[in-house]
């Protein structure tokens, strides 16, 4: 069974020829892709000045937070070490014992503090008008 035509009114008759040098090719074809739209409806969204949503995956791969992963890492090593020498019967005392407990509500402080920033670039999507 052939699909059923569209009424005259909703049909495309007009053509615009357009030109465009790769790099922009390349952009708005990025666009129409993120948009999840043919070129030619994002193309004719764009022309009409009709919202189109824009959604991102944003994936971090920044230094900084690979170092920041590695210092986790080396207080979490340290943690275990203080902890082996309080189980196998090393002498501390209650002022140390405050300072671990002040330290450790530090690094879990940090920890959500990186997690909340690194929630905010998640489902990122942007809306515009061009």
């Amino acid at each position: 069974m052939a699909r059923p035509r569209k009424e005259n009114e909703l049909r495309h008759h007009h053509r615009i020829n357009l030109r465009l040098t790769d790099t922009e090719y390349e952009i708005v074809s990025e666009d129409a892709k993120n948009a999840k739209l043919p070129l030619a409806a994002y193309a004719r969204s764009q022309l009409m000045n009709k919202k189109v949503i824009l959604k991102y995956e944003i994936v971090a791969d920044v230094p900084e937070l690979k170092k920041l992963i590695t210092e986790f890492g080396r207080v979490g090593n340290n943690l275990n070490q203080i902890a082996k020498h309080f189980n196998t019967g090393g002498l501390h005392s209650q002022e140390m014992r405050k300072a671990i407990h002040q330290c450790i509500a530090d690094v879990y402080e940090m920890k959500y503090s990186v997690l909340k920033m690194a929630g905010d670039f998640s489902g990122y999507t942007e809306t515009y008008r061009k």
